[in-house]
């Protein structure tokens, strides 16, 4: 299908056609999302097509995420709760729920069985008294250490919350409400087999496929390019009634500075912030990158061990914005509270120089002059007159309003530098020396 021009999706098809034939895939599907909705999608080799299910490998963890943010924002847990308060019985009670979502709880790669990848899965009750105190690796929030363990106690964590299998509950709370109908733990046809091919001839060897028991939650689901674009169009800013909007801007925030925020991976590519996910099993490669701020995204799925060369994905999102860019939004005046058009403008915190700009929905920016390095944040405005920071240095902290200056938690801004007679931490001296 297309919704684009015949030239972008001739170069779209160009793209997947080449890297099919050059990495030697068996089969590839894609699809490319704007606005909630798939404008291009594509298929190369044997009979695929948007509706053949592929495994989608750690991609499924993107998903289990959502499930926890859920849970939190229910209220049914937090992020900082130690795991054993909800799942008693594991050696890593102390590690985090948020850093198990991270990567940061410091757990194994892997759980202490035969390849899982490859071979049928345990049940929980037969994995978990298998777990020891050795597979505690690194010390909690020291390092990101990627953990397929670590989502296997996130889908009993969500079993034992919601009283159901983490499955159910993804499908109730997730998959149904955004209509991906063919995504599910096991493949119906029509599905891909998953093959190696010989790094030496163009021969396949079919790879096996098993229920991975508790393990599932790091990546058991299959899907197709037509759900996997609607998860695409999720990651963009399609919440529907899934996720709060906020919620799914705190998973897009990096942790600890890395490429990986709560269940998602991270990116730039052609000045850009991408979200998305990869995904690999035996027989299969898939990834989903969305960018939120053109509410745009992009996907592969191919059944292939080896699969495609990095960057397949990206390239398909940065061709249609190539080749179909949008049109930057009309600027608009709006109405501005007289009080705070008086704030802005020119401060200084100490001798150095900030603008206050207003921001629609009265919004402030506080941001250096000069330039994005420094100190900078949005506020919002709070009900007790104080303004909570968004983003930046001062995210979480509140600002507010003096006679002639502004306190950022402890921070004084002025006017003019040092202003005498505002309330400067030291005194304000006399610059006449």
């Amino acid at each position: 299908m297309t919704d684009v021009s015949e030239t972008t999706a001739r170069a779209l098809l160009r793209r997947l056609a080449a890297e099919q034939r050059q990495s030697r895939l068996p089969s590839v599907v894609a699809a490319v999302v704007r606005d909630g909705r798939t404008v291009w999608s594509g298929a190369r080799g044997g009979e695929a097509g948007p509706d053949t299910q592929y495994r989608l490998g750690s991609i499924t963890k993107s998903m289990v995420a959502v499930l926890v943010m859920r849970l939190r924002d229910e209220g049914l847990l937090d992020l900082g709760d130690p795991y054993g308060r909800h799942v008693p019985g594991t050696p890593f009670g102390e590690v985090s729920v948020g850093q198990l979502l991270s990567h940061t709880g410091g757990l194994a790669a892997e759980p202490p069985t035969q390849w899982w990848e490859r071979t049928p899965g345990l049940p929980v009750g037969e994995l978990f008294p298998l777990l020891d105190p050795g597979l505690q690796r690194h010390r909690p929030g020291r390092v990101f250490h990627y953990s397929n363990l670590g989502y296997a106690l996130l889908g009993e964590l969500v079993a034992v919350r919601r009283g159901v299998s983490w499955l159910r509950a993804l499908r109730q709370e997730v998959l149904e409400p955004l209509g991906m109908r063919r995504t599910d733990a096991r493949p119906q046809a029509p599905h891909a087999i998953g093959y190696a091919v010989h790094p030496f001839a163009d021969v396949l060897l079919e790879e096996p496929e098993h229920d991975a028991g508790a393990m599932a939650p790091a990546g058991q689901l299959w899907s197709s390019a037509h759900d996997l674009a609607r998860w695409a169009a999720f990651l963009a800013g399609e919440c529907g009634e899934v996720l709060a909007a906020a919620t799914l801007a705190e998973m897009r925030e990096p942790v600890a500075g890395g490429e990986y925020g709560l269940g998602v991976e991270l990116s730039s590519a052609g000045g850009r912030r991408l979200v998305g996910h990869g995904g690999s099993m035996p027989g299969f490669q898939s990834s989903v990158w969305a960018d939120p701020d053109q509410r745009s995204g992009a996907l592969f799925l191919t059944n292939s061990t080896a699969g495609p060369r990095p960057g397949l994905a990206a390239d398909l999102l940065a061709m249609l914005e190539e080749h179909e860019p949008r049109l930057p939004a009309e600027w608009r005046p709006v109405r501005a509270d007289p009080r705070l058009l008086e704030l802005t403008g020119l401060w200084h915190w100490g001798p150095r120089p900030y603008t206050l700009s207003l921001l629609p929905e009265r919004g402030l920016l506080l941001a250096p002059m000069g330039g994005p390095a420094g100190r900078g944040s949005r506020f919002v405005p709070q009900d007790d007159g104080t303004w909570l920071g968004l983003d930046g240095y001062h995210a979480g902290e509140l600002l507010r309003v003096g006679e002639r200056h502004l306190d950022v938690n402890t921070f004084v801004f002025t006017r003019v530098p040092y202003e005498a007679g505002t309330p400067v931490p030291g005194g304000a001296g006399d610059w006449s020396g």
